[in-house]
């Protein structure tokens, strides 16, 4: 008996997950402790690293709250 993949399952397969790439450019020690913790939530601990998240109102929310501490690198469509 052959299986089928219903609609929903094709769909959800070739559809490509939108992602942001951001970087770390300054450190967090004079921050208020809410932009640490919102650094903290993007995934970044060090100076200069680099993470790659889906990009979501939630996290493009939190990337604007901390501009001036993380630089958008790339970001897919």
């Amino acid at each position: 008996m052959a299986t089928t993949k219903s609609k929903k399952e094709t769909k959800s397969s070739s559809v490509t997950k939108r992602t942001i790439t951001i970087r770390l450019k300054k450190g967090v020690i004079a921050c208020p402790p809410s932009q640490r913790a919102t650094v903290n939530g993007l995934g970044l601990k060090n100076r200069e690293q680099v993470k790659t998240l889906e990009n979501t109102p939630a996290v493009r929310g939190m990337i604007k709250k901390v501009l001036h501490l993380v630089e958008v690198v790339s970001e897919t469509r």
